[in-house]
């Protein structure tokens, strides 16, 4: 069997600690030297916890004003007018851009193949499926 021993000589709690102050007292009129009188070298630091909550406050003064300040919509008693449309059936071989080209000639045909896609929710302007039957907006 082992026993552990100890030397207690020397340690620190034989000699006893005076505490430090912090603070001198120092008499009226006297002004003390020292780098904490210099207003100039004082910086200011941040903790991490600062650095969070500033970032917070900052990201929340941005969403205050987008939502104050951005675009916004607003329901109307009146009515829109309805959109005029033809139905096309698709037939084999017929393109999305032939069909924007009869249906607009005078006009942009990327724009008019854009308003069909979206009119008629399709993912891309290659989704035709044969035979299916698609609306085309009335250009005059």
């Amino acid at each position: 069997m082992s026993t552990i021993a100890l030397d207690r000589t020397g340690t620190r709690h034989d000699r006893r600690v005076q505490p430090t102050r912090h603070l001198r007292a120092v008499p009226n009129g006297v002004v003390s030297s020292g780098a904490a009188t210099d207003v100039r070298t004082a910086r200011v630091r941040l903790t991490t916890r600062g650095k969070v909550a500033v970032v917070t406050l900052v990201i929340a003064v941005i969403a205050v004003l987008a939502v104050a300040f951005g675009p916004s919509t607003a329901a109307t008693d009146q009515t829109g007018t309805p959109l005029q449309t033809s139905t096309v059936t698709v037939m084999p071989g017929l393109t999305l851009w032939q069909i924007a080209a009869e249906a607009n000639p005078n006009g942009d045909i990327r724009r008019t193949v854009d308003d069909i896609v979206q009119l008629n929710s399709l993912p891309n302007a290659s989704a035709l499926q044969m035979g299916s039957t698609i609306s085309v907006p009335v250009y005059e």
